[in-house]
């Protein structure tokens, strides 16, 4: 039997407060949940309502967040612990403050993370305002991260314990009171566990298969997705002398490191090395130009509230799935900074966020802004 338990940074005090559930109607919300009612916490589930439009066609994992099974089933799991459940509309912010960004960003060349802004601006914003006027002393999901109270008072955010599965990346704009009211059960546990914690306590999402990396694209296919609101608007391929190569369909449709769907015969790997949306241009060449020393980031947040000394390295990662890597970052204004890698790194896509970490902690991070390429050192 796996001992159910909140992570033993939940001081037992605690554990008869209310809390606000986020719950997606997923397995990872759903043990989250029944962690902390096992806790003696009371619980309130709350699904947000993000996205009407569905797919009733699609198969089960591929449908868009918030549907009417998703809704379902997170009813269904508050029915079993015995808590009360609501459904709150936040389609309007989720379209000002995700979807619209999301698509103004693919439209300038770069390459957004919608997750990112709906953790900063939804769950942790909106929904812990809701929260807070339930008389809420805390808002709980199912990410894979870890909150830490240290010894000054303040409060630390780790990644999560199942590294296959750490999702603080999408996390790294946390301040301290977001941080304060935040609790992740399943941040110490890994998928298996939760997969069998949820057969164990017999919820009905236990074997509920995983949500699609971007939640109101069911398919996937993101380029459909733009089409639709940005249309074709085509464009010259050249290589980085400004070469003509061919023609693209659109600036939005690609990404820096990107291989396939360019269409040209160079006899050779091209990629995507550089997007020019000013000029409707994409700049493509072998992978040794997707290298670059380091980069440009704006937008930085730091979860103490001050950065890194700039003598200090920190690991800084540049995609959620890149390993980290050694680097050292000078601010050059309030929000702005300067990253220098050890060694070169592939492939930085403005857009993306840069997370900076110091063994388990997250630091804080930014959103890219241009590599630095290797060539030009």
């Amino acid at each position: 039997m796996i001992e159910a338990r909140p992570p033993p940074c939940y001081p037992a005090a605690m554990s008869k407060s209310r809390v606000v559930v986020a719950m997606s109607g997923g397995v990872d919300s759903s043990v989250a949940a029944a962690l902390l009612h096992q806790e003696g916490y009371e619980v309130v589930g709350i699904t947000m309502r993000l996205w009407t439009e569905d797919d009733s066609e699609a198969p089960t994992h591929a449908r868009r967040c918030c549907g009417v099974e998703d809704v379902d089933s997170a009813r269904r799991v508050c029915q079993v612990l015995g808590v009360p459940h609501y459904v709150i509309n936040y389609e309007r912010q989720f379209q000002a403050q995700v979807v619209q960004p999301f698509v103004e960003e693919y439209r300038r060349g770069r390459t957004p993370i919608p997750c990112i802004a709906c953790n900063q601006h939804l769950k942790f914003d909106a929904l812990l305002k809701r929260a807070l006027a339930l008389d809420a002393a805390f808002v709980a999901t199912g990410h894979y991260a870890r909150v830490r109270p240290q010894p000054d008072g303040s409060y630390a955010l780790l990644k999560g314990r199942d590294h296959n599965k750490d999702q603080s990346y999408f996390l790294y704009g946390m301040g301290q009171e977001e941080l304060r009211r935040a609790l992740f059960p399943v941040g110490e546990l890994d998928k298996p566990q939760v997969r069998a914690l949820a057969r164990e306590l017999g919820l009905p999402v236990a074997d509920k298969p995983e949500s699609m990396d971007i939640c109101f694209i069911p398919d996937g296919d993101r380029r459909r997705f733009l089409a639709e609101r940005l249309g074709a608007n085509p464009g010259a391929i050249v290589d980085s002398s400004g070469q003509v190569l061919g023609e693209h369909a659109g600036v939005a449709f690609y990404t820096v490191g990107q291989r396939q769907g360019l269409g040209l015969a160079t006899g050779r790997r091209t990629y995507v090395s550089r997007i020019e949306a000013a000029s409707n241009t994409l700049v493509v060449g072998p992978e040794e130009e997707l290298l670059a020393i380091g980069l440009l980031a704006s937008q930085l947040r730091f979860v103490g509230g001050q950065p890194p000394d700039a003598t200090q390295a920190v690991a800084a990662r540049i995609r959620h799935r890149a390993t980290e890597a050694p680097a050292w970052v000078r601010m050059i204004g309030p929000r702005e900074a300067e990253v220098r890698f050890a060694t070169p790194q592939r492939a930085v896509a403005p857009g993306q966020a840069l997370v900076l970490y110091q063994g388990e902690q997250v630091l804080g991070g930014g959103v890219i802004e241009a590599a630095l390429p290797a060539a030009k050192e």
